[in-house]
Order: structure tokens, then C-alpha cells, then sequence
């Protein structure tokens, strides 16, 4: 038997630290979760996109295209630049394409 001092938290304490620790990480992958916002990101990784060029790249509707660049700079992986009636849109920083590029890759080499 071990002490009090031993034991882990009480789930509902050791529940709220695992949602503060690894939260913003599941919401990074959450994010890539759907094929089409990980081909957004992929594109995004060779340079930067309007909608109307991710709509012609990935042959999706503009709407759907928005819909799922508002999840991607929701969780801060990609950032938009207003150019006239355009938004032109780019990956946040170095490591969200290394996050991407890094699974994408591995991802292949298992098949």
C-alpha cells in the first residue's frame, strides 16, 4: 500500500492539468485533422495563397476553402494579409510546416 503522497491526483484534478498542459497541442492537431486543411496547409508550405488560388489548387468550393482556413487561423497555424479585395494567406511560423511536413512524411513512409 502507499502513502497519500504517493497517489496520483484525484481525476478530476489530474483532468484539468492534462486539459491545461496538452489542450493547445490536441487543438493543433485537431486542426489538421480534416484531409482538405491538411492539403491547405501543404500547399501553404510551398508559398503564399489567396482563397481563389487554394479553390483552383484543391478544386473546392470558396466557401468550404474559408470555412476551413478560419479553423486553420483559428488555431493560429495560418495567418492572413489583407492585398486589396484579397486576403493572401501563409503559414504562421516554421514550425507549423515542420509539424505538417514532419507527419506528412511519415505518414508516407508507412504505406
Amino acid at each position: 500500500m502507499t502513502s497519500s503522497a504517493e497517489q496520483p491526483p484525484a481525476p478530476s484534478a489530474a483532468r484539468g492539468v492534462i486539459d491545461r498542459q496538452y489542450g493547445p497541442v490536441s487543438e493543433v492537431f485537431g486542426a489538421l485533422a480534416s484531409p482538405l486543411r491538411a492539403a491547405i496547409i501543404h500547399r501553404l508550405t510551398v508559398r503564399d495563397h489567396t482563397v481563389a488560388e487554394l479553390v483552383n489548387l484543391l478544386g473546392a468550393t470558396q466557401p468550404l476553402i474559408s470555412q476551413h482556413l478560419g479553423r486553420l487561423r483559428h488555431a493560429g497555424l495560418v495567418d492572413g494579409e489583407r492585398q486589396g479585395r484579397q486576403i493572401l494567406y501563409r503559414i504562421a511560423d516554421d514550425h507549423v510546416a515542420h509539424i505538417f511536413l514532419d507527419a506528412y512524411q511519415h505518414s508516407a513512409e508507412r504505406e
